[in-house]
């Protein structure tokens, strides 16, 4: 599995302003909506009631909200990269500017943390969210992503 594989171009945006996270996560959930299909309130649904388990903020100003989803047939993401940090409730209490979210159909067990991990590796290294937060282009970003991981493979 590759970023590639979880990510479509048109699921990547730079978002100038969202005042808060339940404005984020609304903001994901339109991203999820015109990319992969996905009822936007259901979906918004799914990620608040995920974030009530305890935040996804796993620091550095990343988060990696998620969700199952009854009508996704596949894992995949949308990446959202801030203008301006939000405060995501992160472990580290550092507001958050790099958001990949993942939803998963409702039994995809091993796959979605397969790409939970996947995501996670990638935005751990400090040098690619320094080239995500350095771009504020949607083509590029998506470029930065899933080369990064076949960067790291090779």
């Amino acid at each position: 599995m590759e970023l590639f594989d979880l990510l479509k171009p048109e699921a990547v945006r730079v978002i100038t302003a969202a005042s808060s996270k339940k404005r984020l996560l609304q903001d994901v959930s339109e991203v999820a909506n015109i990319s992969y299909g996905f009822e936007q309130s259901l979906t918004l649904d799914a990620l608040v009631e995920r974030e009530s388990l305890g935040p996804t903020g796993v620091g550095n100003g990343v988060a990696l909200p998620h969700a199952r989803l009854a009508d996704a047939n596949r894992v995949c993401g949308t990446f959202v990269l801030l203008e301006k940090p939000v405060n995501f409730g992160a472990a580290d209490r550092q507001p958050v500017d790099i958001v990949f979210s993942l939803f998963a159909p409702e039994n995809a067990g091993v796959e979605h943390l397969k790409a939970l991990a996947l995501v996670s590796r990638t935005l751990r290294d400090n040098s690619v969210c320094a080239k995500l937060r350095a771009n504020a282009d949607a083509g590029t970003l998506y470029t930065i992503l899933t080369e990064a991981y076949r960067t790291q493979a090779a």
